[in-house]
């Protein structure tokens, strides 16, 4: 069994508690914009990181991650990449590249929605974190966490971190 903490949308910004929730697992992925490439390294103090680049990163950020990350952990085969739309709207382009990696998991970021959704077009799981940073439109910011076992997905949680900006006497 293997634990995951699954984040998005940094924006420059990791708020302290994240580590509390992602200091249990194994890796930590992220579906993209950093907004700073010190975040990489922040994240790999507490696990070692899967990730993929975001349409904000810096040429940076770029050139120490790639567009789509495709890795196989406890069986279960993951396609990842920053924007990615809703299951419903996955074009023919997409649903064969991931047909073609047989990935059981489709991770994303770029909404600032978190999103839990089967796919039945490409037969996957569709996860979108939300957005753990401060900038955007969201309200609360959030990541995910789940256990990978055997093929199968288990005890997904989605963590509230609290509201996007925080009381003007913490910023």
């Amino acid at each position: 069994m293997m634990r995951i903490g699954l984040l998005s949308d940094t924006h420059g910004f990791l708020d302290v508690s994240i580590g509390t929730y992602l200091k249990e697992c194994d890796e930590i992925w992220h579906a993209g914009d950093f907004g700073d490439e010190k975040i990489i390294d922040q994240l790999q103090e507490w696990a070692p990181l899967q990730a993929v680049f975001g349409n904000i990163d810096s040429s940076a950020v770029r050139k120490r991650l790639p567009e789509t990350l495709v890795l196989e952990r406890e069986g279960v085969r993951l396609f990842m990449r920053h924007i990615i739309p809703r299951p419903n709207r996955y074009d023919q382009v997409l649903v064969q590249e991931i047909k073609h990696h047989q990935a059981d998991l489709v991770v994303c970021g770029h909404s600032h929605i978190a999103l839990v959704e089967r796919s039945a077009q490409a037969s996957v799981l569709h996860l979108n974190p939300g957005a753990a940073g401060r900038q955007g439109w969201h309200t609360v910011r959030t990541l995910m966490r789940f256990s990978l076992n055997q093929g199968e997905i288990q005890q997904l949680e989605l963590i509230e971190l609290g509201p996007r900006l925080k009381p003007s006497a913490d910023r």
